[in-house]
């Protein structure tokens, strides 16, 4: 059956943000669908990473530099000519970005710049999806889910670096890409609070937890009533590759393009939304451990209430999530279980690939 992730194959991929945890899964996959993938970032962030356990250098083209240099994003994107672009290089961290606020805007909002620019130098017909994230709306704490006409903003630098990330977009795509004389087309995705194997961040709830039970720590739990959208890191991965997808064949004249040229939620049902201490007792279902309550009143902001609303992905891309809560925590920690006693190279990636195929047989939509 002709699915619409077919597409990818031997296509030229350029992916920003390869060695974090969501570039190196989506990297992953799209060498599963026989893309050439050229990888642009900054080393990995943590040890272990995920891209290091998959041996990605080894099958891409790996740029190491930074997206807030100009001259290193227009050579890559030169050089590679791409027919797709991902970009999802970033400062990914509520907490850092208190301390590193001006670090944290200059990457977020001149890094895709950067990006959006070195495309406009193209002449051929080439995709961008330009990742953000859900926390770009300017976030009332209110009951409803937000759509994609409301409002952004941000608390904090990193939530205002994603919200302005989103204005420079939109500016791009009606200064630049709406004409049919440019063949370049863009689109963001927002979405957030992803989970899965190989996440190995500090101040990330899953990765605390997975290191305290490996030592036979108690888990710390520094937000017990944050409620979140809580997903599987290879559910907003399967939405870029359908909006790349659909984007991608979309003539510019076509009178349904500029309903995928816009910017898309991709989350979790309401089910899914649940708090961290809900999350945590759905970890210790499957790895036996304990947790308490590490709450600082003195802690710095971030968000307690937070949906997206998924309708537009529904009905124009045919998306929706596939892997409900228990689904999506099983599969997570399986992957850190299995992967705590892999041995042998290539171990790794025969298990995330396995995730992959697992997911992908419930997920690939058709045309």
């Amino acid at each position: 059956m002709n699915t619409a992730f077919d597409i990818y194959k031997g296509k030229r991929v350029l992916v920003t943000g390869h060695t974090g945890f969501k570039g190196a899964w989506l990297t992953q996959w799209l060498l599963t669908l026989g893309a050439k993938v050229t990888g642009a970032a900054l080393p990995p962030p943590t040890s272990p990473s995920l891209f290091n356990q998959l041996r990605l250098d080894a099958d891409i083209e790996h740029r190491l530099g930074d997206i807030r240099d100009r001259d290193f994003v227009s050579q890559v994107v030169a050089t590679s000519q791409p027919d797709f672009i991902f970009h999802l290089a970033a400062q990914p961290l509520v907490r850092l970005s208190y301390r590193e606020p001006v670090e944290t805007l200059s990457t977020n909002i001149m890094g895709t710049a950067h990006v959006l620019d070195a495309a406009r130098q193209m002449e051929k017909n080439c995709a961008v999806v330009s990742i953000t994230t859900d926390k770009c709306y300017e976030n009332k704490e209110w009951v409803h889910s937000y759509r994609e006409e409301d409002p952004v903003g941000g608390h904090d630098p990193y939530s205002a670096s994603k919200g302005a990330a989103e204005i420079v977009i939109a500016a791009y795509r009606r200064s630049f890409f709406s004409h049919v004389e440019n063949p370049v087309k863009l689109a963001s995705a927002r979405a957030g609070n992803v989970i899965g194997g190989g996440d190995w961040a500090d101040d990330r709830i899953v990765p605390d937890s997975i290191r305290a039970l490996a030592r036979g720590e108690i888990i710390p739990v520094r937000n017990k009533i944050s409620t979140r959208p809580w997903q599987h890191v290879l559910e907003p991965l399967s939405g870029y590759l359908t909006l790349g997808a659909r984007l991608y064949q979309t003539p510019k004249n076509d009178a349904s393009f500029s309903r995928y040229a816009s910017a898309f939620n991709f989350g979790p049902p309401l089910s899914s939304n649940k708090t961290v201490a809900d999350l945590v007792q759905e970890i210790l279902r499957h790895w036996p451990g304990e947790w308490s309550d590490r709450s600082d009143q003195h802690a710095v902001h971030e968000a307690t209430l937070l949906n997206l609303a998924t309708d537009k992905a529904h009905h124009i891309l045919h998306w929706q999530s596939r892997w409900d809560f228990p689904t999506t925590v099983r599969k997570t920690i399986e992957w850190y279980r299995d992967a705590s006693s892999l041995s042998e190279p290539g171990d790794y990636q025969r298990l995330t690939i396995s995730q992959i195929q697992d997911y992908a047989e419930t997920a690939t939509a058709s045309f």
